[in-house]
């Protein structure tokens, strides 16, 4: 290849399709790193937003499962209940329930600040967490929903027909939160002994 001829007073000229096309300008070089900081951060807000979802789905997942183990040892629990005076207000409940085996099993509900406790002879067990308000309701045949049991003399010899709990949720992390009700069907008391004619 030939030099290329010399311009008297003047620069050589730029040549054409040489060595001097193949590399980048320092403008092409900004934009392709604008370019690809901009790709970097939707990717990142875009990882952010998932995290957040995820996060509060488990919130959700978790919140949820409480609130279902909780309202399965209630319904266990008076499913159970065993042949005792059943004693409640809008507050709370107490009455007895089986066991596998041995005595009858004294089981107490009541709500202390925001959470909703049981207690199994005496024991104290912590059920849920975030309650606001609880009430207590029992269905008396013929009389309908009462907010104490038993509201007569004749009712302590029974049991109410069914027991209704309202549980006041905050809303959690994950956004749950409004009112839980549970009513549980009852079985019909056993007669006392006395008034079983042989």
């Amino acid at each position: 290849m030939t030099a290329p001829p010399v311009v008297a007073g003047g620069a050589p000229p730029v040549v054409v399709g040489g060595d001097a096309a193949a590399g980048f300008t320092l403008i092409e070089v900004i934009v392709a790193l604008v370019l690809f900081a901009l790709i970097a951060l939707a990717g990142v807000a875009m990882l952010d937003t998932i995290l957040g979802v995820q996060h509060r789905t488990d919130g959700q997942l978790d919140r949820l499962g409480d609130l279902e183990r909780a309202m399965f040892v209630v319904s266990r629990d008076f499913e159970a209940i065993a042949d005792a005076p059943l004693v409640g207000s809008s507050g709370g409940v107490a009455f007895n329930r089986h066991a596998a085996t041995g005595p009858a099993i004294v089981i107490r509900y009541d709500r202390v600040g925001t959470i909703l406790r049981r207690s199994q002879n005496g024991r104290q067990q912590r059920m849920l967490d975030g309650v606001t308000a609880l009430q207590w309701r029992y269905y008396a045949v013929g009389t309908g929903w009462q907010s104490r049991w038993p509201a007569t003399d004749k009712q302590a010899q029974l049991w109410p027909a069914a027991v209704e709990l309202d549980l006041t949720l905050a809303p959690t992390a994950g956004g749950l939160g409004g009112t839980l009700r549970r009513i549980v069907d009852l079985p019909a008391r056993p007669l006392p002994p006395i008034a079983v004619t042989p």
